[in-house]
């Protein structure tokens, strides 16, 4: 390891490493990520699910592959007119043009009088540009010549795929500069340098693009190709963890510059010190991420393969190319505050020190209270609703759900999306009879058919999407399947939605013990002990649990969500224990190499001494980062960017910053069980001449800066009696 750090950091060699990583992001950046742009959010259900089962017996009817688009005539609840009805008639005729069959069927009003509905059978087009074009155009032609006061809206399978569409169009760009201003602002105020923000800024925004290319291929050798929200969320991860690890290394080389003269022996002394903390960290957010391949769900595995893809990026970024860019300047870069060979850092004079004394003094209590602080934030867990509609995903509300909720209160409320069954043909009029007699359905109306399969569309009494519509979809499956012979399907957007969220939560019962007892794994290797690792991992969970109920608590009285999506609650489990044990990976490694000299306890609040600024730094700046998913207009990333931003400053600011040192400190020197730290100053500072328990914290923090002191001195009087060198 030594040569590589020597090889990284270099006169000369460091500038191979910089052209051969601009050479290799050019060549990937000019190969592309391989695909089609605009790509949506897809269901990515198992082939066993019985509703993709019948979705794959559909395709071989007749009219496969068209698909359909609601045009809704209203008049904001008032009763239509005689001449609103000829106008949608008009209108239907019109929109005769738009129709794959050649005719549009007429209109259907409501029994109130209120609502005219209009169905128009559309071609499905493959690229979302088209579609949307056509959406205007067919916007355009149903609002045209109508009375004063009626509108048409576009909603059905074509307005949603085509509003969804429009919540990522232009997501990728609004997010990246988003994150790029938030990154910048936080950097400039964390070092306070009009242009040492820049080095990592460019080296992790060119990670952040790399990944984005390397992570769809590498998703397309397992099949899969990446949608917007994942990309969104991969360039959310890489700009938070690169610039996470970019904090921990440079501040170690802050440190170090101010023990060596040269700078680039004090950058591979800092990669020495930090890159071990950056690989565990990176590694355990890695494995996380990989049990997600494990996943039913397609759309787990795809965030799973692809930002465990970019963290990999991103920390050979941070430990290789920055390194040797921040070499090629001297120590002006840090300019106005630079760190000076020979002068001592005021990290054992500052904040984190009096705080890390502080909590020694009594560590039971603080224990105590941060216990009822993450359990206070907890109480909200028990009252989560979990499940949104596809009317209740967008903090926006756009065309396609205001026309669906019209449609749910003049028509029977499933109308707009029914069940499709797919059954046997000559068992059609025995399921289509049978499902008439199942509770919660309104009607039922036999449709195209083949030699073999017949398609029976069912229209439920409820609401799309839930409680109700899932128990009719279930009595329905319970009903058609004893039937003999009529190998009954039930599919539809009901039936799909009831199997997406039996299949996340068959992800989430399998991925979470798996993250949880990976990253247990990870840090028994990482710190030769188990206690600590429990004790660490109990802390990161108890975190999660108070986030959950904090942000539940938002959701409900600010951001007046109905409920948390399906897939919300193991993504935010996935990246809080990950990025959450990052934080005491860094403080807790540091401790323990601070212990071998100084004992646990004195080893702790050194680290935390040392430690509390950057990584609060970090904290912060990744919390913001998350947040920034709030500025998409679908309330799944919203929701996963509000808790992850709340669990991380509860981790930076509570969770590492006290509990996880007062634990410590109850625990001693078995904090590391069943292995120990030799620590001889440990042994001379527990000698029995320590009048109290306090005078004896006083003389071991005193005997911290008279160690940190010398060895500071000697260090500097060395370098002195050598000849000089570049700095």
């Amino acid at each position: 390891m030594h040569r590589l750090r020597t090889f990284i950091t270099a006169r000369r060699t460091s500038w191979i490493v910089l052209v051969g990583a601009l050479v290799a992001a050019g060549a990937i950046f000019a190969a592309g990520t391989g695909n089609e742009e605009g790509t949506l959010p897809g269901v990515g259900l198992p082939d066993s699910a019985e509703s993709a089962q019948a979705a794959a017996a559909a395709e071989q009817l007749p009219g496969s592959d068209s698909t359909v688009a609601l045009l809704v005539f209203s008049r904001d609840g008032e009763t239509l007119s005689d001449s609103d009805s000829e106008a949608v008639s008009a209108a239907a005729t019109a929109l005769t043009d738009f129709s794959a069959e050649g005719f549009v069927p007429p209109p259907a009003f409501s029994d109130d009088g209120t609502t005219a509905l209009v169905t128009v059978p559309l071609d499905k087009l493959s690229e979302a540009g088209e579609q949307a074009e056509r959406a205007d155009e067919i916007r355009a032609e149903a609002n045209a010549d109508l009375p004063s006061g009626l509108t048409a809206l576009l909603s059905g399978p074509e307005g949603f795929a085509v509003d969804i569409a429009a919540v990522f169009e232009g997501a990728d760009f609004t997010l990246l500069i988003t994150t790029v201003i938030v990154v910048a602002a936080l950097l400039l105020i964390t070092y306070r340098s009009p242009w040492l923000w820049l080095v990592p800024l460019i080296v992790v925004g060119t990670a952040d693009g790399l990944a984005g290319i390397v992570a769809a291929r590498v998703a397309a050798l397992a099949g899969i190709q990446l949608d917007a929200s994942v990309t969104g969320i991969l360039s959310v991860l890489v700009f938070g963890a690169g610039t996470n690890y970019a904090l921990l290394l440079i501040a170690r080389y802050r440190d170090e510059l101010r023990l060596v003269e040269d700078r680039r022996e004090a950058m591979s002394r800092a990669l020495r010190g930090a890159g071990p903390a950056i690989i565990a960290s990176g590694s355990t957010v890695v494995l996380a991420l990989l049990t997600l391949v494990f996943a039913e769900l397609q759309g787990n595995r795809a965030l799973g393969i692809a930002c465990a893809t970019g963290v990999v990026i991103a920390m050979i970024f941070a430990l290789v190319v920055l390194p040797a860019a921040l070499v090629l300047f001297g120590r002006g870069l840090f300019w106005p505050y630079i760190p000076r060979f020979g002068t001592e850092g005021s990290a054992e004079r500052g904040v984190w020190h009096k705080l890390g004394v502080l909590v020694s003094k009594k560590p039971v209590v603080v224990a105590i209270l941060g216990a009822v602080v993450l359990g206070a934030l907890s109480l909200g867990v028990p009252q989560i609703k979990i499940g949104l509609s596809q009317t209740e995903s967008f903090t926006q509300v756009p065309e396609a759900v205001q026309g669906q909720d019209i449609i749910a209160e003049a028509f029977p409320a499933g109308s707009g999306s029914p069940a499709s069954v797919i059954a046997n043909s000559e068992y059609a009029d025995e399921v289509a009879q049978a499902a008439e007699g199942v509770a919660g359905v309104d009607s039922v109306r036999i449709g195209e058919s083949t030699d073999t399969i017949t398609q029976i569309t069912v229209v439920l009494d409820d609401a799309a999407e839930t409680e109700a519509s899932f128990a009719a979809i279930e009595a329905l499956r319970s009903e058609l399947s004893s039937i003999d012979g009529a190998d009954a399907l039930v599919g539809g957007l009901d039936a799909q939605a009831l199997d997406v969220e039996r299949a996340q939560q068959a992800d989430q019962d399998l991925v979470i013990p798996l993250i949880l007892g990976l990253v247990f794994i990870v840090l028994v290797l990482l710190l030769r002990s188990l206690l600590a690792p429990i004790l660490l991992l109990l802390t990161v969970v108890a975190s999660f649990f108070a986030s959950l109920g904090a942000s539940w608590f938002l959701f409900e009285t600010v951001f007046g969500f109905p409920a948390i999506d399906t897939n919300v609650v193991l993504f935010a489990f996935l990246f809080l224990v990950a990025l959450g044990v990052d934080y005491n990976i860094f403080l807790v490694t540091r401790a323990r190499e601070e212990a071998v000299e100084h004992g646990t306890r004195a080893g702790m609040i050194r680290a935390l001494s040392s430690t509390g600024g950057v990584i609060t730094s970090a904290g912060i700046l990744l919390a913001a980062v998350f947040a920034v998913l709030g500025v998409l207009p679908l309330i799944t990333l919203t929701q996963i960017g509000i808790i992850v931003c709340i669990g991380v400053l509860l981790d930076t600011l509570l969770v590492r910053t006290v509990i996880v040192p007062s634990l410590a400190f109850i625990a001693g020197e078995k904090f590391w069980w069943p292995g120990r730290v030799i620590s001889v100053g440990a042994e001379v500072r527990s000698r029995p001449n320590s009048a109290s328990h306090d005078g004896g914290a006083k003389h071991a923090a005193a005997a911290q800066v008279a160690d940190s002191q010398g060895s500071g001195s000697h260090a500097i009087e060395d370098h002195r009696a050598k000849h000089s060198v570049d700095r």
